[in-house]
């Protein structure tokens, strides 16, 4: 981890050619992930992205300020290495997706919902062959197994770059549907975050708005954008 404590010893960071993918030199010195894996990335664009965040860095190196780094780095050191249990574990958001548990009332919020997520559930039922059934309440009301299947079926098929992507696509909206809409692009990323956020919406049309809730739904948005970001880079030109 001494990578990430250090200042900054080099003058420039470079893009090579490198056996399966590319790399970044600072250098000529090959950028390592903390658990010294060499950093092979599958694509050009996100070489440039990692190269252009370390060549931002003055004087102490600061990691939140590399989110394509980070990514990398957790795809290559921790998600290649648990590929499967990643996958099962998203997949897993299929049973309980924010897209199935409705409000009973008020009248408003019901259709409000209905009129957001019944297209996404319809999409992945003409996409996927996968029928999600909508609830009312909070109370989990399990889905049909085979649409599950259906529906783990590509995330299980994700490289270790789209499936770190995915990651946070998933676990921060709250919905397998929605992580599967933004990396087919059924809708914007803007749109798709608006839609994770229907209820906490109406919360504040009804109540107003509580300041420190509100910047951690910054925080979750900026890391939601940056992730379907990092899912493009991972198979641009």
């Amino acid at each position: 981890m001494s990578e990430w404590k250090a200042k900054r010893f080099w003058k420039e960071a470079q893009v090579v050619e490198a056996e399966g993918g590319f790399a970044v030199e600072l250098d000529g010195r090959p950028v390592r992930t903390p658990l010294k894996s060499a950093m092979t990335l599958p694509s050009r664009a996100m070489a440039e992205a990692v190269a252009a965040e370390w060549d931002a860095q003055e004087g102490e190196i600061k990691p939140v300020s590399m989110p394509v780094t980070r990514a990398a780095n957790a795809a290559i050191d921790k998600v290649t290495r648990q590929h499967g249990e990643v996958a099962e574990m998203l997949a897993a958001y299929g049973d309980s997706d924010l897209l199935c548990y409705r409000a009973d009332s008020p009248q408003e919020l019901v259709e409000r919902q209905a009129e957001a997520w019944d297209p996404l559930l319809d999409w992945a039922d003409a996409t996927f062959g996968a029928r999600l059934i909508p609830v009312e309440g909070l109370m989990h009301a399990p889905q049909n197994p085979r649409a599950l299947e259906r529906l783990a079926a590509p995330v299980h098929a994700m490289d270790a770059f789209r499936l770190t992507a995915f990651h946070d696509l998933v676990g921060i909206s709250g919905s397998l549907v929605i992580g599967l809409a933004a990396i087919h692009e059924v809708k914007d990323i803007g749109t798709l975050w608006r839609l994770s956020r229907i209820d906490e919406t109406w919360q504040e049309e009804q109540w107003g708005i509580d300041e420190d809730a509100r910047a951690q739904a910054a925080m979750k948005e900026s890391d939601f954008y940056a992730a379907k970001r990092f899912h493009d880079l991972a198979h641009a030109a």
